[in-house]
Formats: C-alpha cells, sequence, structure tokens
C-alpha cells in the first residue's frame, strides 16, 4: 500500500465537511481540516485499517499576521505500517483554541506546549499547558510576528543602586511585512 492508495482512500472515506483540502506528493499526504473537526480526523488517521498513524512526528505553528485566521497548527504524522507520511492543517486566530491530541497521541503533549508557549495557540483542557521554553515571567509569545523585537522590558545594570533593574520599554514600531515565498522554489518568469 502507497501514498496514492492511502490519499485516494481517504478522500473517498472522509466525511467532507472534515477536510477543506487534501493534496498528495511524493514526500507524503497534506489535509487541512477545520478546528472543529481536528480530534475526529486525526482519530481517523490513528485508528483506521488502511491508514494506521501510530506517530506524532510534532506539531509546529506558523504565524501569517495578514490572515484573519493567522495561526496554522501543522501536524506532521507517521505510519510506520505503510510507511506514509501525512501532514494535517488546522487554522486558528487568537481566541480559537484547538483540541488536544494529547490522548491519542502522548508524545503530542510536549509539541502542544510549545506551540502554546510560542505562539499562544492553546489547548482546550489540556492536561499540563505550561510554558516549556520561555521563563515563567516572559510576557507574550516569541515566535508572533507582532512581538516586538526589543521585548517589553529591558534588564541593565544600574551602577547607583548597585544591582540589576528591569524596565518597561517604551518604544513603538510598525508594523512588519514579511515575503513568504521560499528562496528555495524556482521560479519560471518565462
Amino acid at each position: 500500500m502507497d501514498n496514492q492508495f492511502i490519499f485516494q482512500y481517504s478522500w473517498e472515506t472522509l466525511p467532507k465537511k472534515w477536510v477543506k483540502k487534501m493534496e498528495r506528493s511524493e514526500h507524503g499526504n497534506r489535509s487541512d481540516t477545520n478546528t472543529d473537526y481536528l480530534l475526529q480526523l486525526l482519530c481517523f488517521l490513528k485508528l483506521h485499517t488502511y491508514t494506521r498513524v501510530q506517530v506524532s512526528i510534532d506539531i509546529c505553528g506558523v504565524d501569517y499576521p495578514s490572515r484573519k485566521q493567522r495561526f496554522e497548527v501543522v501536524y506532521n504524522l507517521l505510519s510506520i505500517r505503510y510507511n506514509s507520511r501525512i501532514r494535517v492543517q488546522s487554522s486558528a486566530d487568537e481566541v480559537t483554541r484547538i483540541s488536544p491530541v494529547v490522548s491519542l497521541f502522548p508524545s503530542a503533549g510536549r509539541w502542544e506546549r510549545e506551540v502554546w508557549d510560542m505562539f499562544g495557540v492553546s489547548s482546550i483542557n489540556h492536561p499540563d499547558l505550561r510554558r516549556i521554553s520561555t521563563d515563567y515571567g516572559f510576557e507574550g509569545h516569541p515566535l508572533r510576528k507582532d512581538l516586538p523585537l526589543s521585548g517589553y522590558v529591558e534588564v541593565r545594570y544600574d551602577d547607583p543602586e548597585k544591582r540589576v533593574v528591569s524596565e518597561p520599554i517604551e518604544m513603538t514600531q510598525e508594523f512588519r511585512y514579511f515575503d513568504f515565498a521560499s528562496p528555495w522554489e524556482q521560479r519560471s518568469d518565462g
């Protein structure tokens, strides 16, 4: 059984409201889903006979500030039985909370914590949602495109007081625009 069969079977079997779009490549299959159906889709991929996804390789986030649903949460999965990789993507905004998948993939707990810590995308009823990469007193989420480049506080040594002090930074910054085109993709200009 190859990627093409798994792609075709999944497309024919899954309810259409679960999947917005599916794409196939030689490296694996990609599915875009709504956050409401994320857990059901991942449950199908893990438990169904013809997919048998058993490994959550990682979960990561992407920030697209120009979109209405600016965050994209990407689940990279592996079916060892069929040697197939599947990427499931779901979009969320700043207030949308996603379903935790730690009950399906125990290793996902760490990745979901990291997505929350770095981007601020939280999970509903996550068993251990706390900071994992930044300090507990850190304000904001460092991989968001709207985080000021200089941060929110300045830490410096004060000679008269003979101690380290932290002060809020009062610096304005314009919104940055990003070119999301990949420099590795070939352009066909003619």
